[in-house]
């Protein structure tokens, strides 16, 4: 006889992944309840019956699919070693990680893309995902309000600039004469966040 709950949770997770093929293989204007049933081979009843409807499934798919890096993955994986570091260093190590986290991640990258152009129930669910995970980070790690430059203000400029660049990449091979299509040219970007964040720590340094 089958688990009950074993196999609730197997569907759930059928669904979830489901999302992320839909939007991979068709697209964004291809995403409701009847594709998404039809890719996981389930009855659309069980949307429903477990996320409520296609507003609950697609936060569960934003936030327990790999829709974002983890605190973890940001960390460099080692949270406890992270969190003794000096704030230059964990700034580095964030940016370098964000980095290659979203660069790995494809379908994330589509969706940054999308919610440039378009707002709607997925890009909204996965914007307040994508900010609050990021400033739990903040919160938990870089000491935001006892340094005395606005940390956030910096981290914000190079997360917009590397995902700016990341999604430019996707048609776009130069910028600034960087080549985005060659990894010597995201190297020379993860040495420019170390050029930026030992330029605030020497600002920060400057004002105690």
């Amino acid at each position: 006889m089958k688990n009950p709950t074993r196999n609730r949770e197997a569907t759930r997770l059928k669904l979830i992944n489901a999302v992320g093929q839909v939007l991979a293989e068709k697209g964004f204007t291809h995403l409701g309840v009847n594709a998404v049933a039809r890719q996981a081979g389930v009855d659309k009843v069980l949307i429903y019956r477990y996320f409520g409807g296609m507003p609950g499934l697609i936060k569960a798919f934003g936030q327990e699919g790999d829709f974002w890096p983890s605190m973890e993955e940001l960390a460099g994986g080692n949270i406890d070693a992270y969190r003794v570091l000096p704030l230059e260093e964990k700034l580095k190590i964030m940016g370098r990680n964000y980095l290659k986290g979203i660069r790995k991640r494809p379908l994330t990258q589509e969706i940054m893309a999308w919610e440039m152009v378009e707002r709607n129930n997925l890009t909204e669910e996965l914007e307040i995902i994508r900010e609050t995970r990021m400033l739990r980070f903040a919160e938990l790690f870089l000491q935001v309000g006892e340094e005395t430059v606005d940390v956030m203000a910096v981290v914000g400029l190079m997360g917009a600039g590397l995902s700016y660049l990341i999604c430019r990449s996707r048609r776009i091979r130069w910028y600034n004469g960087i080549d985005l299509e060659n990894q010597e040219g995201w190297k020379r970007l993860e040495n420019g966040i170390d050029l930026v964040v030992e330029g605030v720590a020497r600002l920060m340094q400057a004002r105690d």
